[in-house]
């Protein structure tokens, strides 16, 4: 465990910065980055690791919310739709944890991830279009619209196969609840190959969506004293001004850039979850 000095707040303020830029511009929550980087780099107990990553989350979620809010990016109505799924399979996850073996929960969430990959990569194209007529969706009134600076238009879009999207949504509350990650890099995909969302609103609704799951577990962390206050506040600062940044960058990139990002993000995540499935050391450290 390292000592707490100035050198080491400041190396702390600048990893949150940069992987909350990273995460928050892919509407991902920044602990699957910041927790590798924390126990290899840093030498930090994994424990004490999420924890931060939490506190992470959560300032990413509140941080960056803002600037999609204001570019009207993100879709309220279908995020509080969406949450209750995502929010009934984090608590399942929670009772089922100890049940299925940590193993095959990595090979199931690396398959997953490389079919999201491969589907999301078959949508590289997206140009604006009529909203398909969706029942579900129009009861809900979750259809809408978003301006696109790199395409000069409003883009409107609508949501298709709700029922699909929230069973999904309810396992990847589940499969994120029992292996301790963010839900983001499970969200994206399936608002993206299900609900048929723009790569730019999948990413602002999900990274308005994960800061309620975080803030929701984030009690049971303090109270077990995996939260240290004096890793916590330059973690917090350094995740604000980083989501910040990242949501700015969002409005920027175009969702062909966007996405093949996203897929090699995918890809990479799919490759570490099957090393540890197959019990070899991960870049976290798992195994």
């Amino acid at each position: 465990m390292p000592s707490y000095s100035l050198s080491f707040d400041v190396w702390l303020f600048a990893i949150a910065l940069g992987t909350s830029a990273f995460g928050g511009m892919l509407g991902m929550a920044s602990g699957i980055f910041i927790v590798p980087v924390l126990t290899i780099f840093g030498h930090v107990d994994i424990r004490l690791a999420i924890g931060a990553s939490i506190v992470s989350v959560i300032a990413c979620s509140c941080a960056g919310a803002a600037p999609a809010l204001r570019a009207r990016l993100t879709n309220i109505r279908l995020a509080v739709v969406l949450e209750t799924a995502t929010t009934l399979g984090a608590l399942t996850g929670v009772l089922l944890g100890g049940i299925v073996p940590a193993r095959i929960l990595y090979l199931v969430f690396a398959l997953i991830l490389a079919v999201s990959a491969q589907q999301m990569l078959m949508r590289r194209h997206e140009t604006p279009r009529v909203p398909p007529m969706d029942h579900d969706a129009r009861r809900l009134d979750v259809d809408g619209s978003y301006p696109d600076p790199a395409l000069g238009v409003e883009v409107p879009y609508g949501v298709t196969r709700l029922p699909l999207g929230m069973g999904l949504m309810y396992g990847a509350g589940i499969i994120s609840a029992m292996l301790g990650i963010g839900s983001g890099v499970l969200k994206i995909p399936a608002m993206d190959t299900a609900l048929r969302l723009p790569i730019k609103v999948s990413t602002a609704t999900s990274n308005f969506m994960i800061g309620v799951t975080a803030a929701a577990s984030g009690g049971a962390y303090l109270v077990r004293g995996d939260i240290i206050p004096a890793m916590a506040g330059p973690v917090a600062l350094g995740s604000v001004f980083g989501a910040i940044l990242g949501a700015h960058i969002l409005t920027r990139f175009s969702n062909k850039a966007l996405r093949v990002l996203f897929v090699a993000v995918l890809a990479l995540l799919a490759v570490e979850m099957l090393s540890i499935a197959a019990g070899v050391k991960g870049l976290g450290g798992g195994g």
